[in-house]
């Protein structure tokens, strides 16, 4: 893959545990990949390496490059958002650590880790408020937050593979990390409710269809999908983003919106049953074995014909209540 591969290059300013950076000149876009361990969720080291990432290209896109050894950053049009995992893009949050907060009634650590989400989320939804595009490339599973974050882009691109939904609902929550906020702008409230009830795994052309997924690429070309894009819009730049800044007036998606979702989100967390946690607990070691496959099958997809949910559940149709397969 062409461009320059930053790692932890000083001219990002920070050091990042699990994310992996590279800026690809030519098409002035910079990558980002999660690399979240010790499993393939919304960590607080991912978390807090987006937020030093946002910050560093907010920083270096506003310095003048004679002030610095160039700043490649000069130039930028787009960040994309992408996964160093084979298979998953990212499960979404902690849920190990949802439940150990849960069962400790610590309601202020709940709050913190909803804030550290929404706060990459909302920068990544109003393009860090620089005039670039930010582009999220799914290439495998996106659940919960993992979906959020997706949507979250002003570009959704998806490779026929993927598979992406919102389990919250299982365990008898819901996602609180902007889902409700962002389907709302792309489908209409109607039917971001009926996607977030369902508990449902989405393929990625069903999603397509739905009007979620901008741009339905084939398995292995989700990259090339993304150059195609950006030779689009560079064709046009200036429309596009006109048209990008007339979506944030029209149906604009504030922090405010989604701090008071993701305090709603606290409150009803803390009200979950012995059983609810139960189901947390279990699809939280669905998250262990997933990472536990990929460092052993990393040349394969991870979650490709059906979810690890989906195997290690039944669903039952009338009330959508999870029980634990035999």
């Amino acid at each position: 893959m062409d461009g320059v591969w930053l790692g932890n290059d000083p001219t990002l300013r920070h050091h990042y545990k699990q994310l992996i950076t590279r800026y690809d000149h030519d098409r002035k876009a910079m990558w980002y990949y999660m690399n979240s361990s010790p499993r393939p969720c919304f960590t607080i080291d991912l978390l807090n390496d987006i937020n030093h990432f946002q910050q560093d290209v907010t920083f270096w896109v506003n310095v003048s490059p004679s002030d610095v050894y160039p700043s490649i950053f000069s130039s930028l049009r787009y960040i994309v958002l992408a996964s160093q995992i084979p298979g998953v893009f990212n499960l979404g949050g902690d849920l190990a650590l949802f439940k150990n907060l849960i069962c400790d009634r610590n309601r202020e650590g709940l709050l913190a880790y909803a804030e550290a989400c929404i706060d990459v989320l909302h920068a990544n939804s109003v393009n860090l408020n620089l005039p670039i595009t930010t582009i999220s490339l799914v290439q495998g599973d996106a659940l919960g937050g993992g979906f959020e974050a997706a949507l979250s882009s002003t570009v959704l691109i998806a490779e026929k593979r993927a598979q992406m939904g919102l389990p919250e609902i299982l365990f008898n929550l819901f996602p609180g990390m902007g889902a409700y906020n962002l389907l709302g702008r792309r489908i209409g409230a109607a039917r971001a409710e009926k996607i977030i009830l369902s508990g449902r795994i989405y393929s990625a052309e069903e999603l397509n269809e739905l009007g979620v997924v901008d741009i339905l690429a084939e398995e292995g070309e989700g990259v090339e999908a993304v150059h195609s894009y950006i030779r689009k819009q560079d064709k046009f730049n200036n429309g596009y983003q006109a048209v990008h800044n007339i979506r944030q007036l029209y149906h604009p998606v504030t922090y405010k919106q989604l701090m008071n979702v993701a305090t709603l989100w606290v409150d009803t967390a803390l009200q979950l049953r012995e059983k609810d946690l139960r189901i947390m607990e279990r699809l939280a070691r669905s998250q262990d074995r997933l990472m536990r496959k990929k460092t052993t099958a990393t040349q394969k997809p991870i979650l490709h014909e059906r979810t690890k949910i989906e195997e290690n559940y039944i669903f039952d149709s009338a009330t959508s209540d999870p029980t634990r397969s035999a």
